[in-house]
């Protein structure tokens, strides 16, 4: 019996490391996987920005980010996208753990904390499965406020109407947190 304590304890262990080990596996994919699609997306807006302004741009996330998240998340094997206590895309509203954890970022940032380094991940039970969860804090950067800024020309905000009648995300200021990116991986 003296002999099997230590065994046991010593698989636990082990499976601690093991699971420990996997996390950090799936934390280092989601931050590659976000590297990967905010670099795509960045590089199609500003493409769409030189070309035709910030109209051009809102084109870019209505069509092209959803195709760049579908590649990304067919690649990676893992589901990406973003969102926002404000969202632009009904579609793309926050779940309840997506909320708490914007809700959380926000006080971070009140707290002083940098919103590029800031970051979530956690082992979640979702629909009866444990799957592996990851936020990386979006910014509002100095582009970001041409179509989610205070003061839209109008041509954009005439666009946004258009294509978002029910749009949340404007308003925002440099360096606001605009919403965070988000992965959700079967485990």
């Amino acid at each position: 019996m003296k002999q099997i304590i230590p065994i046991v304890l010593m698989a636990m262990m082990l499976g601690g490391t093991a699971i420990a080990e996997q996390k950090s596996d799936d934390i280092k994919q989601s931050r590659q996987a976000v590297k990967q699609f905010f670099g795509q997306l960045k590089g199609e807006l500003q493409a769409a920005m030189k070309a035709g302004g910030p109209v051009n741009a809102i084109e870019v996330c209505s069509e092209k980010a959803p195709a760049i998240a579908r590649d990304v998340s067919k690649e990676k094997g893992l589901q990406i996208g973003r969102t926002s206590l404000k969202p632009r895309n009904p579609a793309n509203a926050p779940d309840q753990w997506e909320k708490a954890v914007l809700k959380e970022f926000e006080q971070r940032k009140a707290d002083g904390e940098h919103l590029k380094k800031m970051e979530k991940h956690e082992i979640v039970e979702q629909n009866g499965q444990q799957v592996f969860r990851y936020m990386k804090a979006i910014p509002t950067g100095e582009l970001c406020l041409k179509c989610h800024g205070t003061q839209l020309d109008p041509a954009v905000s005439a666009r946004l109407e258009k294509l978002y009648p029910e749009d949340r995300a404007t308003g925002y200021s440099k360096g606001d947190l605009r919403g965070a990116f988000t992965i959700i991986k079967d485990l």
